[in-house]
C-alpha cells in the first residue's frame, strides 16, 4: 500500500477557494491513478476528481458537479496531488479523501472500490 497524507482543509465563505495536498510516494510507478473523493454527513462517499498517469499520457477526470471549478493535478518535484477548489458553495462541504490505485481508471461510474489506499481525509466547510 501507499501511504496518503492529506492537507489544506478548512473554513470558507461561498465563493472562496481553497487547495488541499495529498503527499503519497509514487516514483516506483509508472502507471497510477490518484483519485479525490469526499463524504458530506449522511452521503455517501462520492467520487470527484482523478489524475491518471501512465508511461505514454497522463489526464484528468472530474465530476459533473465540479467541473470547471476543480483542478486536480501533481507536482511530480514533491511527490503531491493537488485539488484546487474555485467558487465553492456550500453543498461542497464534506470531509475530501485522496485515494490511490497503482492501474489505469477507466472512465465510466467511478467508486471506493476502484482504489486501493486511502488518506485520512480532511474537513472542507464552505459557510454561505
Amino acid at each position: 500500500q501507499v501511504q496518503l497524507v492529506e492537507s489544506g482543509g478548512g473554513l470558507v465563505q461561498a465563493g472562496g477557494s481553497l487547495r488541499l495536498a495529498c503527499a503519497a510516494s509514487l516514483r516506483t510507478f509508472s502507471t497510477y491513478t490518484m483519485g479525490w473523493f469526499r463524504q458530506a454527513p449522511g452521503k455517501e462517499r462520492e467520487f470527484v476528481a482523478a489524475y491518471r498517469n501512465s508511461w505514454s499520457a497522463s489526464n484528468t477526470l472530474y465530476a459533473d458537479s465540479v467541473k470547471g471549478r476543480f483542478t486536480i493535478d501533481r507536482d511530480n518535484a514533491k511527490d503531491t496531488v493537488y485539488l484546487q477548489m474555485n467558487s465553492l458553495i456550500p453543498e461542497d462541504t464534506a470531509v475530501y479523501y485522496c485515494a490511490f490505485r497503482p492501474r489505469w481508471l477507466v472512465a465510466g461510474h467511478i467508486r471506493e472500490s476502484d482504489f486501493d489506499s486511502w488518506g485520512q481525509g480532511t474537513q472542507v466547510t464552505v459557510s454561505s
